[in-house]
């Protein structure tokens, strides 16, 4: 607050006023303001430094000119004594000090309440915040370590499959080698049995051409020559698809509540 000039004390006007009465917005000296808080109608007035106050010019009420100096607690505005006989008779007053002290209590109640809730709220919001952080870091492992067994299971799949599809491959190369092998066997037969035709067209004929023809035949009869071959294997790989949205159902869903 700005400084003002020393005001001299308006009951002796010798010493200066260094104390402001805020009822009777006067000046006292430190003298005068003791004589003023033993007076009865005084004593309960109160005092501020004087330099901490410039004092304003009193209020008057509009309609009897006088010093507004209570408070109508029916209507909750200052009024002035003519007040109390007039338009607020049988009103509920108090003295204007009084009235500004009950504000400031309530006010100051109201003051620490708000800081008190703001105060709790903050622990609470700060508590939930940690919680929270705690939940989420939760969620994140239960997410990873559900990955990493589908991954294992899809490793693990993918390994048995391969092995499947190995024993069915020597499977079935396993059948090509024999009839492979059969059919070198029918070959090399076949190739003998044409060396021996080849004999005996340069053999001159007589009474065993006979014989050696018959038994030429028998062997040939007993070869056994395979005409038509069966279906050989083949092996294609059926591609399943697989969206993101079936992965992210195989691992899980989380909710925010």
């Amino acid at each position: 607050m700005a400084q003002t000039a020393s005001k001299a004390c308006n009951i002796c006007l010798g010493a200066t006023g260094s104390h402001y009465c805020l009822e009777c917005e006067e000046y006292y000296c430190e003298d005068c303001k003791m004589l003023h808080n033993r007076q009865r109608y005084s004593r309960n007035h109160q005092f501020q430094k004087a330099s901490d106050l410039i004092p304003k010019g009193k209020s008057k009420c509009i309609n009897h000119k006088k010093e507004l100096t209570l408070m109508c607690i029916t209507c909750n505005v200052l009024v002035c004594n003519g007040c109390v006989t007039g338009n607020h008779n049988g009103h509920r007053f108090s003295e204007l000090v009084d009235a500004v002290a009950e504000l400031r209590v309530d006010y100051e109640q109201k003051i620490l309440a708000n800081t008190s809730a703001a105060n709790q709220n903050i622990k609470r919001i700060k508590h939930s915040l940690r919680s929270f952080d705690k939940s989420v870091e939760s969620v994140i492992k239960a997410i990873t370590d559900k990955g990493n067994v589908i991954k294992c299971m899809v490793d693990q799949s993918v390994a048995q499959i391969i092995t499947e599809v190995k024993e069915k491959l020597n499977e079935e190369k396993n059948n090509l080698n024999k009839m492979l092998s059969d059919a070198k066997s029918v070959l090399v037969t076949g190739q003998n049995l044409d060396k021996n035709r080849l004999k005996l067209d340069q053999t001159r004929p007589d009474v065993n051409m006979v014989q050696q023809i018959t038994n030429l035949k028998d062997e040939i009869n007993k070869a056994h020559v395979v005409y038509s071959l069966p279906e050989f294997p083949k092996i294609i790989f059926n591609r399943k698809s697989v969206t993101e949205e079936d992965i992210r159902t195989l691992i899980g869903s989380y909710t925010i509540r």
